[in-house]
C-alpha cells in the first residue's frame, strides 16, 4: 500500500480492531506525508466509527501538515473524551505557537485524560506558564498535587474544580491538599463536598473543612445534601408475599434465599397432598406475616451509605 501510494486503503485499515494492524497503518500514512492529509482530515470527520477518527487524528500528528491544526483545535470540542484527548496529543507534535491557546484552554476539560493530555503536549513544546494563574492548572493537568500543595501560589480555582471531578481519587486528593492548605475561602466548596457521593470524600471533606474554620456546627447541614439511599419498605414487603424470601434478598439478609428454597419445597410438597386450593389457603397467613416482618426490619434499617 506504501509502494502504490493507497491512501484510501491505508485509512480503511485504521478502523479494524487490531492495534498492531492499526498502529501499522498509522505509521505508514505518516511516511505518505501531505498527500494524505486532506483524506485523513475527512476520515477524522467519521462520527460513525470512533476508533477510526483516533487512527485519523495519530496519522496527521505523524505527518505534522500545519494545515489540519486548524481542524484539530476544532476538535477539542468534540463530545467524545478519547476523541479530544487524542488531539491534545496530536497537537503536541506541531511546532506552531498557535496550538499553545488551545492546550491552555484543555487544562480546564471535564475529562482527567483530556487535561493530562495538554499538560504533557504543553512541556513537550517547552510551555513555561505566563502567570501563576495558568501554572496551577498546568500543575492540576498532571495532577502534581506537591506543587498544589505550595501556599505561595493560589491554587484554589483548579482545586474547587477538580471537587466535581468524576473521578473520586482525584475528588480525595484535591480535598487532602486543601486541608493542608486550611484556606478559608475554601470553605464554601468543602462545605459543598460534604453532600458528595463517597462516603471517603465526604469523610476528608469534614476535616478539611474544620482546617478551613468551618464550625462544626455548620457541617451536619452540607452532610445532609449526600444522597439519601434506603430501601423501601412497601417493596420488600410486596416481594415477601409474592415470593417469600426475596423481600430478604432485596435489603441484603443472606437467609432470604434460604426461605425461597423452603417455601419452594413446602409448595409443591403440599400441592400433591392438599391440592391447589388448600394450599393457598395455608400459605396465604404465612406469606402475609412475613411481607409485615419484612416492611417492618425494612424500616428499621439505617441509610445507605453511612
Amino acid at each position: 500500500m506504501i509502494q502504490e501510494k493507497n491512501v484510501d486503503g491505508l485509512i480503511h485499515v485504521l478502523a479494524v480492531t487490531n492495534p498492531d494492524l492499526q498502529t501499522a497503518a498509522v505509521h505508514a500514512l505518516g511516511k505518505l506525508g501531505t498527500i494524505a492529509t486532506d483524506p485523513l482530515l475527512e476520515a477524522a470527520k467519521n462520527k460513525k466509527n470512533r476508533l477510526y477518527r483516533l487512527g485519523a487524528i495519530s496519522a496527521l500528528a505523524e505527518i505534522k501538515d500545519r494545515r489540519s491544526v486548524p481542524h484539530l483545535i476544532q476538535m477539542l470540542n468534540d463530545p467524545g473524551s478519547e476523541i479530544r484527548w487524542q488531539v491534545t496529543i496530536a497537537l503536541g507534535e506541531f511546532d506552531d505557537p498557535v496550538i499553545i491557546p488551545s492546550l491552555v484552554s484543555a487544562l480546564r476539560d471535564r475529562d482527567k485524560y483530556v487535561r493530562y493530555g495538554a499538560a504533557a503536549s504543553l512541556k513537550k513544546t517547552g510551555y513555561v506558564p505566563s502567570d501563576p494563574d495558568e501554572a496551577v492548572w498546568y500543575y492540576a493537568g498532571f495532577q502534581d498535587w506537591d506543587k498544589l500543595q505550595d501556599r505561595s501560589i493560589s491554587a484554589l480555582p483548579p482545586l474547587v474544580f477538580l471537587l466535581d471531578d468524576p473521578d473520586r481519587e482525584i475528588r480525595l486528593n484535591a480535598i487532602k491538599v486543601l486541608s493542608k492548605r486550611a484556606e478559608p475561602a475554601a470553605a464554601p466548596a468543602l462545605i459543598q463536598s460534604l453532600g458528595d457521593e463517597d462516603r471517603d470524600v465526604r469523610w476528608n471533606a469534614m476535616f478539611a473543612a474544620e482546617r478551613c474554620g468551618v464550625p462544626q456546627s455548620e457541617l451536619p447541614r452540607g452532610l445532609y445534601s449526600r444522597p439519601h439511599v434506603k430501601k423501601n419498605p412497601l417493596i420488600a414487603g410486596f416481594l415477601n408475599f409474592l415470593l417469600p424470601g426475596l423481600g430478604y434478598g432485596y435489603i441484603g439478609k443472606w437467609w432470604g434465599i434460604m426461605i425461597f428454597q423452603i417455601d419452594i419445597t413446602v409448595t409443591v410438597w403440599l400441592f400433591k397432598i392438599r391440592g391447589e386450593a388448600d394450599t393457598y389457603s395455608l400459605l396465604f397467613p404465612i406469606y402475609l406475616l412475613l411481607a409485615i416482618h419484612a416492611w417492618y426490619i425494612t424500616k428499621r434499617l439505617p441509610e445507605e451509605p453511612p
